[in-house]
């Protein structure tokens, strides 16, 4: 699998009546057996507050590479995607349960995130050989 690009966006409202201002969609795009896809992952926008008390973050952005600033809503798709692969084969998943949002995020080596968007930044591209590799024994 192919990471071709991580980003993230918070959602604005459309409609009066519509709640999409409470939400935040990031989107991983990778590219397995020749064919390009997109999962997006829409999510509480209130999760954004708290990831500090389920990751080694302290702040938004959460690194800098070169110039280029990375925010937690820029990862949140790619860390599902690497946490449960059976998500390559969805477009789009849901997340409004603080308890299952924060589940993602267990196991993960955060430190090779930095490695994945260093390689998007530079080369516009990262190989996954497997997600275990992403993952804490």
């Amino acid at each position: 699998m192919i990471i071709k690009k991580c980003s993230g966006f918070e959602l604005e409202k459309t409609l009066k009546n519509t709640f999409e201002d409470f939400f935040n969609q990031s989107e991983v795009t990778f590219v397995e057996d020749g064919e390009e896809k997109t999962l997006q992952v829409l999510y509480l926008r209130y999760f954004d507050e708290q990831f500090t008390s389920f990751t080694p973050f302290a702040e938004d952005p959460v690194f800098t590479i070169d110039s280029n600033e990375v925010y937690f809503k820029d990862l949140v798709a790619l860390v599902c995607l690497l946490k449960n692969p059976g998500y390559r084969h969805r477009k789009r998943v849901y997340l409004n349960e603080q308890k299952q949002f924060e589940e993602h995020f267990k196991e993960i080596q955060f430190e090779r995130l930095k490695e994945i968007f260093t390689h998007l930044h530079h080369k516009n591209s990262y190989e996954v050989k497997s997600p275990l590799e992403f993952l804490q024994p």
